[in-house]
């Protein structure tokens, strides 16, 4: 009778303990996720595609129009197609490489996987300095949009403190599946704001930088002779339009099915594309050379005003998700392996915050420090866009396919090695000669006597 009773009793501290929740994913990178702390893998293929627009959409379209001003209207859109073309190719590489490597979170893990712990380094600070940068950039758009719609109403330096301190409240949303709904609201917002100020620039009789007396005809180039510094600048530009490749492995990373990665690509790209070349054919034809950057501002005080009102939202989703990357990508090294990556504790929330906080003021710097949009975009572009962009999805689709191919190669194989070996080397020739150019047009600025200085109060919406 004794056994009897201390069963039923053992049975009954069994049942009474509370059981653990069950998990809701067994995730490579983030281990056991569980309903006691935030849920990473909670992003389906409509988000996925949001996501992938807005790390895009909303910086570097403002720049399309400008771009077009260097380089002529047909070699533009060549220009444009062919960036296009190559980095949807370098972004299919990563859903790729991730189904085939569960365990890879950011490019520095690829990295690690092909060059070791060099490669890991390498491309992590590579990756991490490029968001820092691309956040500058959409700081600085906050602080031209705040600009235009108060009609400077205070200090330019302070627009970019606010702007640096709202992006970093909502930046510090743990998980891309909460943050997902901000995309389409950005997403609308900019995109109303550009089919306002397309529609303006169509109607109006001249843009508010040309001659305001007189005949004006807009003196919008077919092919445009520059210089060798001029263009490889503009091409820069193009690259970082379409530059936000590095983040496309967190978010396939947060994919409920990454199975779905390719149809969410697919859209994205040919969205942007087509926004792309009708932003940039429309407003240079109407412009001409007198073309704002950014493009919002060609369409007089008004609508400028109006335009830039509508877009701050999506000029301020782009910054935070721009941010949240490289906060994500350090908070991971830092906690991968550990419970607190995917708890609710103390450590958890510090190490967050800090990383969100840090990459934030960082960010600040850049912007406040180079504050010239153009210089910063083309900057950007070559430097960084192309060394996270290029190179490692080259390299990425050889590691995965160069020993298995080489032993029976086929005509497809062929192509495609080929194909990643000239994404590899033209990657390094864009980088190279745009860090030239873009540095060359950035020591120029700043000789300007334009009052676009380090930390300036000037007004920075009214630049052309």
């Amino acid at each position: 009778m004794s056994e009897i009773n201390n069963l039923e009793e053992g049975l009954w501290e069994k049942s009474s303990k509370p059981l653990d929740p069950p998990p809701i994913a067994q995730d490579a990178v983030f281990g056991e996720i569980t309903e006691e702390g935030p849920n990473y893998r909670n992003v389906g293929w409509w988000g996925t595609a949001a996501l992938m627009l807005k790390t895009q959409f909303g910086l570097g379209v403002l720049s399309i129009p400008g771009v077009f001003d260097s380089l002529g209207i047909v070699p533009g859109i060549i220009c444009l197609c062919a960036i296009a073309c190559i980095l949807t190719w370098s972004n299919y590489v990563i859903g790729t490489f991730k189904r085939n490597h569960p365990e890879v979170y950011a490019v520095d893990d690829a990295g690690e996987l092909m060059f070791g712990r060099v490669g890991r380094e390498a491309l992590g600070a590579g990756m991490c300095i490029y968001w820092i940068f691309v956040a500058g950039s959409g700081l600085l758009s906050t602080s031209i949009g705040l600009n235009a719609v108060s009609a400077h109403g205070t200090c330019t330096a302070v627009f970019v403190a606010v702007a640096a301190i709202a992006s970093f409240l909502l930046a510090s949303v743990r998980t891309l599946g909460k943050i997902k709904f901000t995309a389409w609201i950005g997403l609308v917002s900019v995109f109303v704001a550009l089919m306002i100020a397309i529609i303006a620039v169509g109607v109006q009789d001249r843009p508010p930088t040309a001659p305001q007396t007189g005949n004006w005809e807009s003196d919008y180039k077919v092919v445009n002779n520059l210089s060798f510094v001029d263009g490889i600048t503009a091409v820069s530009s193009l690259v970082f339009a379409y530059s936000g490749t590095p983040g496309f492995f967190p978010i396939v990373a947060e994919m409920r099915d990454p199975s779905l990665y390719t149809r969410s690509l697919l859209m994205c790209q040919g969205f942007l594309t087509a926004v792309y070349i009708t932003v940039g054919t429309v407003m240079y034809y109407y412009c001409g050379s007198f073309v704002a950057s950014p493009a919002l501002g060609s369409a007089g005080t008004l609508i400028k005003r109006i335009a830039y009102g509508i877009s701050l939202p999506g000029l301020i989703v782009s910054t935070i998700l721009v941010l949240h990357f490289p906060s994500k990508y350090i908070f991971i090294r830092i906690l991968r392996g550990s419970d607190h990556l995917t708890s609710n504790s103390f450590t958890h929330w510090a190490t967050w915050i800090g990383c969100t906080l840090s990459i934030t003021v960082a960010s600040y710097l850049i912007a406040s420090g180079i504050p010239i949009f153009d210089n910063l975009v083309s900057l950007i572009g070559a430097l960084l866009g192309t060394f996270v962009s290029f190179q490692p999805m080259g390299c990425m689709w050889l590691y995965d396919n160069w020993k298995k191919g080489r032993e029976r190669p086929t005509v497809k194989w062929v192509l495609l090695s080929s194909w990643s070996a000239f994404v590899v080397l033209l990657g390094t020739f864009l980088m190279i000669g745009g860090t030239y150019g873009s540095i060359v047009n950035i020591v120029a600025s700043s000789k300007a006597t334009s009052g676009a200085s380090a930390w300036s109060c000037a007004d920075n919406s009214n630049t052309s």
